[in-house]
């Protein structure tokens, strides 16, 4: 590497270091997890060596928490967006703020922000970890009374009910259940819809021929 070369790196800001590295530290967990990630995987994807990574984040497990802090990050601002954008003069009957962010959520599902659905399913799988567990469920508490804050503002300034604790429930069962879902690949997760129907007879199909062999 050149004099140059060098001098140039060296100039980056470790501030944009940090950011460039959590950025890189999502695309990299979000494909094999907390345990099948190395570091140094990441580091290579920013151009920088391992060590320098561990002196700006004390560990790996850091790094991951970083990123997953990101991805709800991007989640809350998608909400504040769409509660902001709501407007009940123009939405249909049917609609309210809890819809507005929720279709809001369902475009960021099918965008190209899927590897921070992906992490989202990783931080939950390595909750097992204890420090882990508490800050996912922070971050998880946090977005909760977030939306709750957005709807109850947005219902003031349009002078109507705000949702009841049970609409709030149901607007994260519903978040969890497309969450699978676009894992999976589907837009459709209800019970005896076509791929499920297809998959079932596939599977039961399996099964019989494994029982004649």
């Amino acid at each position: 590497m050149s004099a140059t070369a060098r001098t140039t790196r060296q100039r980056v800001p470790a501030s944009e270091r940090r950011d460039a590295l959590i950025d890189a530290a999502v695309h990299e967990f979000a494909r094999r997890g907390l345990y099948g990630t190395p570091v140094d995987t990441i580091a290579r994807r920013v151009g920088v060596a391992q060590p320098y990574v561990f002196s700006l984040f004390g560990s790996k497990k850091e790094l991951f928490l970083a990123a997953v802090g990101r991805g709800f990050e991007l989640v809350a601002e998608t909400f504040t967006r769409a509660a902001a954008a709501y407007d009940p003069a123009i939405a249909k009957p049917e609609a309210d703020v809890l819809k507005a962010m929720g279709n809001a959520y369902v475009e960021l599902l099918g965008s190209e922000h899927r590897d921070y659905l992906m992490l989202q399913h990783h931080a939950y799988a390595a909750c097992d970890d204890p420090e882990i567990r508490e800050r996912v469920r922070a971050l998880y508490a946090g977005l909760v009374a977030h939306v709750q804050r957005l709807a109850r503002d947005r219902c003031e300034r349009d002078g109507t009910l705000a949702p009841e604790p049970e609409a709030i429930d149901n607007f994260f069962r519903y978040g969890a259940w497309m969450n699978i879902g676009a894992a999976m690949g589907v837009e459709d997760m209800s019970a005896g819809c076509d791929w499920m129907r297809e998959d079932a007879g596939a599977s039961s199909a399996r099964r019989e021929e494994a029982g004649r062999d």
